[in-house]
């Protein structure tokens, strides 16, 4: 299992070879506050890297979900729609947002880890 990150605080997971996970970070929930509404993508559609390809709004604010590689949905989170606060309570696990089928890896292995995430982190502050 390999997690990776984007600057926009979106984490994406390869668990097998078919899909890869993707979600907002732990700073992304805390930032946003209560997430009460998220508008996940169509299965089916494909994006490019960076397009967004969702919102999630929070009781603070509205904010893009960028798609953080080139690829086609094939799976979105139906119990994060029916319960926003999902992604709060459980970013990195039962709070994901979507599958995606990637068409490109070396986009993924742009990304960074979990290393890297932290320092960025540590440099916004």
């Amino acid at each position: 299992m390999t997690t990776k990150y984007t600057t926009e605080h979106e984490w994406i997971n390869i668990e097998d070879h078919d899909a890869a996970v993707v979600g907002i970070t732990h700073h992304a929930q805390e930032a946003l506050g209560d997430v009460v509404f998220v508008d996940l993508p169509e299965v089916g559609k494909t994006f490019a890297k960076g397009e967004v390809s969702g919102v999630v709004e929070s009781v603070k604010a509205a904010a893009d979900l960028y798609m953080p590689v080139s690829g086609e949905v094939v799976e979105v989170n139906e119990d994060l729609r029916n319960d926003p606060s999902l992604a709060n309570t459980d970013p990195l696990g039962n709070g994901w947002f979507f599958k995606v089928r990637i068409t490109n890896m070396a986009e993924f292995d742009e990304l960074m880890d979990g290393p890297a995430y932290d320092a960025l982190l540590k440099s916004e502050k």
